[in-house]
């Protein structure tokens, strides 16, 4: 398992992060800890002791979660990793799912994590969200995406080279945008995850200002899918003929 490495991005999560990364290291993964610049510094909660078997990066001010992913990403391809698991440092994602993405990673390719959203507690609205997103992720991919808002994730370290333009919430649509129109794959699989009861969430997802940088992606996108899906329809008409 230490052929695979855990990038960890977290901004004020002081309660929840050294559970999430104890179930990292339960599991024997390497672990990279990316604090995006929280208020506490992330590495000061740990004993001198558990810091040894993590790698922490850290951005003086708050850069986005795109951003933090990328520091990790970055350190990764130092040590040698190929590809990276991304999980959040809220609690959601198990570590103990992490071999179901493993079990289907294909070299070269984004796996996703697909939550169950069939629960009592999560609300209608991110149920609608969700629905929303995999809409434009499936129009702008071409792929099958059922859970385009999973930060729970492996990717390539190939994702380096794609020319990504944003660095919040809205760079984890991109990536997968870029991905794609690459000419490289994206798979999911599903996976069990613990979803807070309202009063016990903590999420630093802006639902207004977030949610419109990333329908911003698509728009941004739409001029040139056109485009294609037209020449897609005429080429395959003209191969049925």
């Amino acid at each position: 398992m230490r052929n695979t490495v855990v990038i960890i991005p977290t901004y004020n999560n002081p309660k929840t992060i050294k559970n999430v990364a104890f179930d990292v290291l339960e599991h024997g993964y390497a672990l990279i800890v990316v604090d995006d610049g929280s208020d506490k510094i992330i590495e000061t909660l740990f004993s001198q002791e558990e810091k040894n078997n993590i790698t922490f990066l850290r951005h003086e001010t708050n850069k986005g979660k795109g951003e933090a992913i990328e520091s990790g990403v970055r350190r990764a391809k130092e040590f040698g990793f190929s590809y990276v698991v991304s999980m959040d440092g809220d609690g959601q994602h198990l570590a103990s799912q992490i071999q179901k993405l493993l079990n289907i990673y294909k070299e070269d390719e984004i796996v996703i994590g697909a939550r169950n959203f069939d629960l009592a507690h999560v609300p209608n609205g991110s149920k609608f969200g969700r629905w929303f997103s995999d809409f434009w992720a499936r129009w702008d991919t071409g792929q099958e995406i059922t859970d385009s808002l999973s930060g729970f994730r492996i990717y390539p370290v190939s994702i380096l080279d794609l020319q990504i333009k944003t660095s919040r919430f809205d760079w984890e649509m991109e990536v997968l945008v870029r991905h794609a129109d690459a000419g490289k794959t994206i798979s999911e699989t599903a996976i069990e995850c613990y979803y807070p009861s309202p009063e016990e969430r903590v999420s630093h997802f802006r639902k207004f200002s977030d949610t419109m940088a990333i329908v911003w992606v698509h728009i941004q996108i739409l001029p040139f899918k056109w485009p294609r899906f037209i020449l897609n329809k005429i080429v395959g008409k003209k191969r049925q003929g």
